[in-house]
């Protein structure tokens, strides 16, 4: 199989990895992390991460560069689609019009789980202001199917609860997905190892988003590089197609010929 090119908002990518930059010890850490995982789309929580909005104060783009990366800001720390919606403006005051953005819209503190109703509103108002939507959702193929209705470019269904480590509790219902979906299919949230990720990109998903398997490693530069492998083998797996699974053996050497 020949693969296609992974390409968000007219842009083509070359890793199919997406990091985040929460959750490490300081700027440099982040900045090594990242440069280590040959990424080359960085999601920014822009309620949390100052990118100028606050002057004076250590700006997480003097480290990681627009010029250098693509900058994803989110919503992350948004509860409602009016929360959500604001926040988007927000960045692309920012960011000079920058228009691509990730949404997530959340239910509650303890689940991290999102809100698909305010979801859903809000990807309507931010398609219809001309905003390239990623979507953060539940792994729910009719609301997978109902967000990519509205306009959003991306839909990124959960693997497990944010930050939890579970990896890909629910294969069945991203194949769903995977197999309906016109818009490219990311895992966003749950991965917790190399493996889990290698999971994913075997499914079929155009790419793997994650900050917490990484930043919360013992050594996250170290797992920051793991995980770019693990995207590349687990792609290659996919297009190669896995052998099928069977109940009993089969010799691996031809039985004709057998000398007795």
């Amino acid at each position: 199989m020949k693969d296609t090119p992974f390409t968000l908002a007219g842009r083509t990518y070359a890793s199919r990895l997406l990091v985040g930059t929460g959750k490490y010890r300081d700027l440099e850490e982040t900045r090594v992390a990242i440069e280590a995982s040959g990424a080359e789309i960085v999601t920014v929580a822009v309620r949390r991460t100052n990118i100028g909005q606050t002057p004076g104060e250590p700006n997480l783009l003097d480290v990681i560069s627009p010029e250098r990366y693509t900058i994803l800001p989110n919503t992350a720390g948004c509860y409602d689609a009016v929360e959500a919606v604001r926040t988007c403006r927000l960045a692309r005051e920012l960011l000079d019009g920058h228009n691509l953005v990730k949404l997530e819209v959340l239910a509650d503190q303890k689940t991290l789980f999102p809100n698909v109703i305010e979801t859903l509103k809000a990807a309507e108002t931010l398609v219809a202001e001309g905003f390239d939507v990623m979507v953060y959702t539940s792994d729910d193929p009719i609301v997978a199917r109902q967000l990519e209705a509205i306009g959003c470019i991306a839909v990124m269904p959960l693997a497990g609860l944010i930050g939890s480590g579970l990896g890909i509790c629910n294969p069945y219902n991203l194949r769903i997905i995977l197999e309906e979906a016109k818009v490219p299919v990311l895992v966003d949230a749950g991965v917790g190892t190399a493996s889990d990720a290698t999971i994913a990109m075997e499914l079929g998903c155009e790419a793997v988003l994650m900050n917490s398997a990484i930043a919360h490693a013992r050594e996250p530069v170290l797992m920051a590089e793991a995980m770019k492998h693990a995207i590349v083998a687990g792609r290659l797996a996919y297009l190669a197609g896995r052998m099928p699974r069977k109940l009993y053996a089969t010799a691996s050497s031809p039985l004709d010929g057998l000398v007795n």
